[in-house]
């Protein structure tokens, strides 16, 4: 007996794709209809929410005390998680381990997620761990779990920097409060960093890999434009991974972009100058745009609207492509534009007049002693003079109206503005702690970043007095 089925091959395929991940989600004690739900919401990642689900186990049984998952930025860790969690309605807690500056958090968190207001606040204020154990096992005693508990670490990779106990009691936690609960870690480094010198529970591992090029193009595609068909969208983000897939493979980063510099694509079709068919003109149409947004990967400095703003100014001013510093308008984070100040100051003033510009009460100085007569050519003609990091610092922490603390987004604020070209390294690769700058913008581009934070810098440049 021969049975025909009548359909198009793209739904065919998609119908078989979905029975082959439902098939490796088959675990026993869940609904098929949820899992078939998790299985459409997860493409390309089914292998691995089969492992994961079965090291889960069924709701009732005790599962495995702790679980490691490791891999990659934007691989898929966390997403796979939480699917499975909420799809499937098991209890959990998620713990973000960047916004738990402390194990005070932590324990609330948890505590919080499981039984309620009323168990965080029998804390004491400054619990230990034993006192979150002694919590935790007096409210499982009045509601015991009828299933298993998970308790989801992010950002794991930070717990290193806590109390030594910390992960080695949160790897056996199950041992500790004697209930059915799980600790599932996720990280983007391997278990080999985190393993204690002392010795710990080993948790199982489980890997989540880099997306290849083809389970990119095939997760990108879902989001094609409802204006468009699904043939003419996978042509573009087939485009734009043969120019991005080399040195980007975040797939946040690359659906920012697929989403920035679709309508750019579409402008031929939409004038009418060419058909959706022609991918040739299309390609080279979109090419010059697209290298010039492998200028701005992995930084979110501008926005998507400024881009886009840019490329229009670009387009009407000059066909070529110009530097960042080129534009006034560009939008710079808070403190960054303060550094910029600070940069363009130290560049353009001598360092003996920081003191009379940046020090509140530096008591009386003669004009005459801080204006040399053999000074008579202007520092601006002269061009930018180059400067340490520490003077950049102290004349940042003068002008900034807020306390600032030297934290390290400080610092890879100043990488960002090395990287858009607007201040420029100048010392040599081997000098480590002490790295000079110099500061790479004009006076029309300092004085429009300065209004911006109504900062008056023309006061504070040794050229204007």
């Amino acid at each position: 007996m021969v049975v025909v089925v009548l359909g198009a091959p793209g739904t065919i395929l998609r119908s078989v794709m979905r029975s082959k991940m439902t098939a490796l989600l088959q675990q026993p004690g869940y609904e098929e209809e949820r899992l078939q739900r998790v299985a459409e919401k997860l493409p390309c990642r089914d292998v691995q929410a089969g492992l994961l689900l079965s090291l889960m186990g069924q709701p009732q049984q005790y599962s495995f005390p702790s679980i490691f998952i490791y891999g990659h930025r934007a691989s898929g860790k966390s997403h796979v998680l939480q699917v499975l969690l909420k799809e499937l309605e098991l209890p959990h807690a998620t713990v973000s381990c960047v916004e738990c500056v402390s194990v005070v958090l932590l324990f609330e968190q948890v505590l919080l997620s499981f039984f309620g207001c009323d168990a965080a606040s029998l804390l004491p204020r400054s619990p230990s761990l034993s006192d979150f154990v002694r919590v935790y096992r007096q409210q499982c005693s009045q509601s015991p779990a009828k299933q298993t508990r998970y308790i989801v670490m992010e950002k794991a990779e930070l717990l290193r920097d806590t109390d030594a106990n910390l992960l080695p009691a949160l790897l056996r936690l199950q041992e500790l409060v004697e209930d059915n609960v799980t600790v599932i870690l996720l990280s983007e480094i391997v278990w080999d960093k985190f393993r204690p010198n002392t010795g710990c529970f080993e948790p199982l591992l489980l890997h989540f890999p880099d997306y290849s090029k083809g389970e990119l193009q095939q997760i990108l595609s879902q989001d094609r434009h409802p204006s468009y068909s699904a043939e003419f969208y996978s042509s573009y983000i087939n485009i734009l991974l043969g120019v991005f897939y080399s040195v980007c493979r975040d797939l946040r980063e690359l659906r920012h972009l697929a989403a920035l510099n679709f309508s750019k694509f579409c402008e031929p079709l939409a004038e009418g100058k060419v058909k959706d068919t022609d991918t040739h003109k299309l390609w080279r149409n979109i090419e010059p745009h697209l290298k010039k947004a492998m200028q701005t990967v992995y930084l979110r400095e501008v926005s998507s609207l400024q881009w886009e703003q840019m490329q229009q100014m670009e387009e009407k001013e000059t066909g070529t492509v110009r530097g960042l510093s080129a534009h006034t308008h560009v939008e710079l984070p808070y403190y960054s534009k303060f550094l910029l100040i600070a940069a363009y100051l130290a560049s353009y003033n001598p360092a003996r007049t920081d003191k009379r510009f940046f020090v509140k009460h530096h008591g009386k100085i003669k004009k005459t002693n801080f204006l040399k007569k053999n000074e008579k050519t202007s520092n601006h003609l002269l061009g930018p003079k180059p400067f340490p990091l520490d003077r950049l610092l102290a004349i940042f922490y003068s002008v900034v109206d807020s306390r600032v603390a030297p934290t390290a987004s400080i610092f890879s604020q100043i990488s960002s503005l090395v990287t858009l070209q607007l201040l420029t390294k100048v010392s040599q690769g081997d000098l480590l702690d002490a790295p000079k700058f110099k500061c790479a913008v004009s006076l029309d581009f300092i004085c429009a970043i300065s209004r911006t934070v109504n900062f008056e810098i023309l006061k504070y440049l040794y050229d204007f007095l």
